[in-house]
């Protein structure tokens, strides 16, 4: 096929479509840009997107439809927001995205096309764009990413930890629990899926009944009895106070370490890893532990 600029960047509509976009997809990927005159973004995408697909050489070409002219295909494929970008390959919708995008992204979205791209690479960049969504107050755009972050790389914890915790604020601990069940072995020590985990396992504490009245009661009244401490920590936990239980199961370690086979340590190191390792909750309570294990 002709490799000169006209063919690689050309205007295109409805009856051409067909031609232009399906069957020259089977040759190489055909990137289409729905715009109109009367849109701002469209403006500003369509000379950087020209720019981008231009610098390929030839392995992808762009077709530009002014749907307000030719609002035919654009219909068919629900197009409801512009500019709305599609990739075709073999006569087939690929990939796509709305809205104006950073050059970064045109470029990584131009590679996948072409197959240039690092699947792992891209995955940490999602990643970092979905941090930065969440600091921006976008938690939609931040779970868009994640997801597609962990479609390119499955065995990236951090995309997988950051879509289970925006799944956890959405109240699908259900699809969260899933998430972090189907994380493959490499993933299992990560620091983020751990905590994530470790939540879980206070769960059903949470769903318990409070006792702690009765059982503060219990250890106000013998201060030694560390049953009765770990317990009390246990339903602590479960009311969401971390950390006063860190207190009580400091005391216990420092009384009898060994006690019921270092129950009360274990239990400490499962609140740590539910805090999560910025917490000064955790940060403080292994200080602490720290200074009794080692004096």
């Amino acid at each position: 096929m002709p490799d000169t600029a006209t063919d690689i960047v050309k205007d295109s509509s409805d009856t051409a479509f067909m031609v232009d976009v399906i069957e020259a997809s089977k040759e190489v990927p055909v990137i289409v840009d729905f715009w109109a005159p009367w849109c701002g973004p469209c403006k500003q995408l369509m000379p950087r997107l020209e720019k981008a697909v231009k610098a390929a050489g030839g392995k992808v070409k762009l077709v530009k439809i002014n749907t307000q002219e030719h609002n035919g295909v654009s219909t068919q494929l629900g197009v409801r927001s512009i500019p709305a970008v599609y990739a075709f390959k073999d006569g087939q919708p690929v990939d796509g995205f709305i809205g104006a995008q950073p050059d970064t992204a045109l470029n990584e979205f131009i590679a996948r096309l072409t197959g240039e791209s690092d699947p792992k690479e891209e995955s940490k960049t999602l990643v970092a764009r979905a941090r930065d969504s969440l600091a921006a107050g976008d938690p939609g755009g931040a779970a868009q990413d994640f997801a597609g972050a962990l479609a390119l790389d499955d065995t990236n914890a951090a995309a997988r930890a950051g879509l289970a915790r925006l799944y956890i604020d959405g109240g699908n601990d259900e699809g969260a629990l899933q998430l972090l069940q189907d994380a493959p072995e490499c993933c299992l020590d990560d620091p983020e899926i751990t905590a994530l985990k470790s939540k879980f396992d206070l769960r059903p504490a949470a769903n318990a009944p409070d006792p702690t009245s009765d059982l503060a009661a219990k250890v106000a009244a013998s201060p030694d009895d560390l049953d009765a401490r770990l317990e009390l920590a246990k339903a602590l936990v479960g009311v969401g106070r971390n950390a006063e239980a860190v207190d009580h199961l400091i005391y216990s370690v420092g009384k009898n370490r060994a006690h019921n086979g270092e129950a009360a340590r274990l239990f400490l190191l499962t609140i740590f890893e539910a805090e999560g390792t910025d917490s000064e909750i955790s940060k403080e309570g292994r200080k602490r532990l720290s200074s009794i294990l080692y004096a």
